[in-house]
């Protein structure tokens, strides 16, 4: 079936409502208990689901009346306790229930601020020579964990309560003392402040049940605060991931918070909205990052341990968005268990993703056929390829952006035999920030490069320009030797512009996993093409610890895997006859889930070919 995609994927799109009820859009009945169940491991998790899962499942139900002018109102600025309990004074702030989220956090991370210092991506930061203030400059990872308050799920996954309060206290009260009110900068992000909000609300026991007396009444201050910044701030300011964390942590404190109904309303409403906006209809973030992607389904866990906190169940439209989240990411895992290096990010651990599912109680398949979260799985008993079939995230979804379309990755088992760079998102900490970008590039990925040129311009601030734009897609199961085959073959228009010509790369993995035929094909956009001829070179980033052994003639490779397993790598004879490529082994690198660096080896086809276009075959073989 072949499909087209473009950088204008489609979203959510909600049935058409009532002017009171787009102000708005959910209300309905509590819906009964469901019953949840622990996930199992490997990128197949025990299939449950009855039926496929659709957005025509999170429409927003209509709203009573009552509801819809109470959500109306509080859009408008009519203030949440005159519209709960007209007549009655404002209650005092307080948080109403005690949060028992499923979500657990890095231990070490945790235990590493117990001993007096923030750990990020393997890089410490002592706690006491952190500047807290906003507009400080800091690495992204570090300025992420500090302003998110993420550091509060870390430390309470590393200890009992009582031993986390004194440090939870210490570090909220410096946080206080340099961000006194609302102001510009990474700590007012709309993501970071979101997130900040949440955590304050799911691990209040930690920053208000201690004995500092003086932090308490600051910290339910800047509760109440916060949410009212992002009852207007996120409508505006947000995009992306960014809106959907601070819906979340409106409606969190409309749960919380006394009062809150009609601040509940205001933020169930606007978060069905933002999660159709984030959120592709196979469950695949826009952003088409796996942090991101992780980051909304931990973000809607913690929210509904909210609604179970006040006993009240969460709307069927975010339990349905949740379940639509879990199959792309899985779709990511290796046979490690950890995900695969795509838009800028390292090899998340297997323990980190296995947690965070095993949290959610959703037992599905992993998403083989993606329609915009763009990669298509292949798998041959332990044989795992992840190839990169869709087009570049648009820009208000982009996060760390890279030029990675065509790239795959490739494992055996536990064994990464081809993998991409990664950890572009990870810079400044043990991946020194100057090559960051670098990461970034085409180069970094395991695809072709024409002229060392990115298929799509890479920026600064982990933005992208043009480039691909197009991408073709077309799968199907073939027979080839006598054996069943999958074929995904794919194509790009991010070397049109410049070179006159459409990256086409076929890939075919044998159903036993034992064969990956690769085809890399360059065809001229017009018929005539240009003239001359363009350098290229067909990268294959290998994985750590894979010794790469070059042949006698020059056109293969044999790869040794650290556990013992042997592939033969050979570029096949050109069908035109020419023999003016040839293949290298060069130094690589690769970045894991904890931001380390290793130092890895890379193949590289490479050579000149005509602009009238040209066509490179090459295969791998497991020999053991």
């Amino acid at each position: 079936m072949a499909t087209l995609f473009n950088k204008e994927p489609v979203e959510a799109e909600f049935e058409p409502i009532s002017a009171e009820a787009a102000a708005v859009g959910l209300g309905g009945e509590a819906e009964p208990q469901r019953e949840e169940s622990s996930a199992i491991d490997d990128g197949e998790v025990g299939h449950e689901t009855a039926r496929a899962l659709a957005l025509t499942d999170v429409i927003a139900p209509r709203s009573k009346p009552g509801e819809a002018l109470i959500r109306l109102a509080y859009r408008m600025g009519v203030p949440g306790h005159a519209l709960a309990a007209p007549f009655r004074r404002p209650t005092a702030t307080r948080v109403l229930a005690t949060v028992m989220s499923p979500v657990t956090g890095d231990r070490t991370a945790g235990i590493a601020l117990r001993a007096g210092h923030f750990l990020v991506h393997g890089a410490k930061t002592p706690i006491g020579q952190l500047d807290f203030d906003s507009n400080a400059r800091h690495n992204p990872g570090l300025e992420r964990v500090v302003h998110s308050f993420s550091w509060l799920t870390d430390l309470a996954a590393s200890a009992p309560r009582a031993d986390c309060i004194a440090i939870a206290e210490r570090i909220t009260g410096l946080w206080l003392d340099a961000n006194p009110s609302p102001a510009k900068g990474p700590a007012w992000d709309v993501e970071n402040t979101g997130l900040r909000l949440m955590a304050w609300l799911v691990h209040a026991p930690l920053v208000l049940a201690g004995q500092d007396g003086a932090l308490k009444p600051r910290l339910l201050a800047a509760l109440a605060e916060t949410a009212n910044w992002l009852d207007r701030k996120t409508v505006r300011n947000g995009a992306g991931l960014g809106q959907v964390a601070g819906w979340a942590a409106v409606t969190a404190a409309g749960l919380l918070l006394p009062k809150g109904k009609p601040r509940r309303l205001y933020g169930e409403a606007a978060l069905i909205k933002s999660l159709g906006d984030l959120v592709a209809e196979d469950g695949g973030s826009l952003a088409r990052c796996p942090a991101a992607q992780m980051t909304a389904i931990r973000v809607l866990t913690d929210l509904i341990a909210c609604y179970e906190a006040v006993g009240r169940e969460a709307p069927e439209a975010i339990w349905v968005m949740r379940e639509l989240l879990v199959p792309p990411l899985l779709a990511l895992r290796h046979g490690d268990g950890a995900l695969g290096s795509w838009q800028g990010q390292g090899a998340i651990p297997a323990d980190e993703v296995a947690s965070l599912i095993a949290a959610t109680g959703i037992r599905t398949r992993a998403l083989n056929e993606p329609q915009h979260w763009g990669y298509q799985r292949l798998r041959g008993k332990k044989t795992v390829v992840q190839f990169d079939a869709g087009p570049p995230p648009r820009a208000r979804h982009t996060r760390c952006g890279c030029a990675s379309t065509l790239a795959f990755e490739m494992s055996d088992g536990t064994s990464r035999l081809i993998v991409n760079c990664g950890g572009a998102a990870l810079a400044g900490g043990q991946v020194p920030a100057r090559i960051g970008q670098g990461l970034r590039a085409t180069a970094a990925h395991s695809t072709l490069v024409l002229d060392d040129a990115n298929s799509t311009a890479v920026l600064l601030h982990g933005k992208l320009g043009k480039g691909a734009e197009t991408v073709e897609v077309e799968r199907r199961v073939i027979e080839q030797k006598g054996r069943e085959a999958t074929r995904v073959e794919a194509s790009h228009d991010g070397y049109a512009a410049r070179f006159g010509l459409t990256h086409r790369r076929m890939l075919t993995l044998r159903a036993d996993g034992t064969e990956l035929s690769g085809e890399d094909i360059l065809l001229p956009v017009s018929r005539k093409g240009k003239r001359g001829k363009v350098g290229f070179a067909i990268r294959f980033h290998l994985g750590r610890g894979v010794e790469a052994h070059l042949s006698e003639d020059g056109r293969g490779a044999s790869l040794l895997t650290a556990d013992g397993k042997l592939w033969q790598f050979r570029l096949r004879s050109d069908p035109a006859g020419k023999d003016d490529v040839k293949l290298s082994a060069e130094d690589s690198l690769w970045v894991d889930g904890e931001g380390r660096p290793h130092a890895t080896e890379q193949l590289v086809i490479e050579g000149l070919t005509s602009r009238g276009g040209g066509q490179f075959s090459w295969l791998l073989k497991k020999m053991g």
